[in-house]
């Protein structure tokens, strides 16, 4: 299970391996003097080296150290390699943090990969020591190969531009990774020098999993046969990613505020209006902060789930729904998007547009005389025209189409109430039986949910008489012995500057 090394001190390897460690701390601010540290150790040659490093600098960085381990369960070494870590420890003066957990019982629960619960565990794990026993960071043995493979690996399965950034060197400001600088051989070159013995995990050569093809097959044949320094070429893709990657993230943040209508403890909603002005990219990234706000972060979340969301943008879906990974939902409602964090299997309470993105008004219409009345609604954009018009003047009442509306003005009290539809509204439609609420009008014919909020109504008297450009109220219509009749049309505002 163990390699031990014993060869003479080379002073250049071992020089070389601390001064880039050293310029990998500085350059992203690893470490202030003081920093309590805990350092995860699986045993393995990285997280030794690790661990022998820090504890090297420990003194040149006022560090306080400590070891965490975490025990998957998943192999029969296992307890062995726990056994390893704890000795390690206690030679070095350290204390040491171990768990064991049941990884694959965890897996099958959540319906997760063995590697992607294991990690989850893992980090857990991390995250509850550095929290319980107060470690301001936490530091992790991940180096430039495995950068380099990372990178590779989402490559080949067609990942965006974030997953060629490849391994942060700090991620939340929490965790960190000295060695992410340092390849492979130079971590075997530095144990050998120093006589430090690793625990070798056979699963590394498990060629079922991708990450070990990769590593032990693709790489080598890239180096080989293609560029001798693919490793490092990769990294360097990695770097420019990253930090090309940090400004667009500037630029999608101001972006996702624009578009950002509401913001609640499980849900949030999304101007569908400002979100396609934008290009696709930025559509994209806005609606990935918008899952990643609900759900904590973007795993499982795939370039088919995004796409998916954006199909729901388009003009001839005015409501739809989809289901995502762990519990989030995406509901187009009208000219809105809402994104959602269901519990358990209890789906959010349903909302209309009108409670996402309130809009109300209300004006007061005089009796038209010589000269027609005139009523601007900028909150609509759009003005409805009151007029005249002598009963017995020529004009097909019946075909003058949903814009227009006729009423028996002296049934009419003055002055009129032009205002939006509003909870609990109701109405008596010409040609039916009773009253009827506005809102099982809208159900009934299909109206957009977005067209509803915009849709004004017509009182007289406290009574809705028109449900302006769907439907006229049996009340104050035109009859036989009507005299003076008034006319009311609707018009787009913008109509007008085309």
């Amino acid at each position: 299970m163990t390699s031990t090394h014993n060869a003479p001190e080379n002073s250049h390897i071992r020089r070389r391996v601390l001064e880039t460690v050293k310029r990998t701390i500085a350059e992203y601010e690893m470490v202030a003097s003081g920093t309590a540290l805990l350092v995860g150790v699986s045993g393995g040659p990285d997280s030794v080296a690790l661990l022998h490093i820090l504890q090297h600098l420990a003194s040149e960085y006022g560090l306080r150290l400590a070891v965490a381990h975490f025990n998957h369960g998943l192999r029969k070494e296992a307890d062995d390699e726990a056994e390893f870590v704890t000795t390690l420890s206690s030679g070095l003066g350290l204390a040491c943090h171990i768990k064991k957990e049941d990884v694959s019982r965890y897996r099958h629960r959540h319906r997760l990969s063995l590697e992607e619960a294991a990690r989850i565990r893992r980090y857990a794990f991390y995250d509850d020591i550095a929290t319980r026993h107060h470690f301001d960071k936490i530091a992790l043995g991940h180096q430039a190969d495995d950068n380099a493979e990372l990178v590779l690996m989402f490559m080949i399965r067609g990942s965006g531009p974030v997953g060629f950034a490849g391994i942060p060197p700090v991620r939340a400001d929490r965790i960190i990774r000295p060695l992410i600088r340092l390849p492979r051989r130079d971590i075997l070159d530095y144990l050998k020098t120093v006589g430090l013995a690793y625990v070798t995990d056979r699963s590394n050569r498990d060629m079922q999993f991708m990450r070990n093809r990769i590593r032990n097959h693709l790489v080598p044949l890239l180096r080989r046969s293609y560029n001798p320094k693919i490793s490092e070429a990769l990294n360097r893709l990695a770097d420019i990613q990253r930090e090309e990657q940090a400004w667009i993230e500037g630029i999608a943040n101001t972006l996702y505020h624009d578009v950002r209508l509401t913001d609640e403890a499980n849900r949030l909603h999304l101007s569908i209006a400002q979100l396609v002005r934008q290009p696709k990219a930025a559509q994209r990234r806005i609606i990935r902060k918008a899952i990643a706000d609900m759900k904590g972060d973007l795993r499982r979340i795939s370039f088919a789930h995004v796409r998916a969301v954006l199909d729901l943008l388009s003009v001839d879906r005015p409501d739809g729904m989809l289901d995502l990974p762990d519990g989030i939902m995406i509901e187009r409602i009208g000219n809105v998007l809402r994104v959602s964090k269901r519990s358990g299997t209890t789906r959010p309470k349903p909302c209309a547009v009108e409670d996402i993105y309130p809009l109300t008004f209300c004006y007061g219409v005089k009796k038209p005389d010589k000269v027609a009345v005139i009523v601007t609604v900028e909150e609509i954009d759009c003005r409805v025209i009151f007029s005249t018009v002598a009963a017995g003047v020529s004009e097909n009442l019946r075909q003058a189409g949903q814009q227009v509306a006729f009423f028996d003005m002296n049934s009419l009290n003055f002055p009129l109430t032009l205002r939006n539809v509003r909870a609990g509204d109701r109405f008596r439609p010409f040609g039916l039986q009773g009253a009827q609420k506005i809102k099982k009008y809208f159900i009934d014919h299909k109206v957009p949910r977005e067209k509803r909020r915009a849709c004004p109504v017509l009182l007289s008297g406290g009574r809705i008489i028109w449900l302006i450009g769907h439907r006229l109220a049996d009340d104050c219509r035109v009859t036989p012995s009507t005299r003076e009749i008034l006319r009311a049309e609707i018009a787009c505002l913008t109509s007008d500057h085309d």
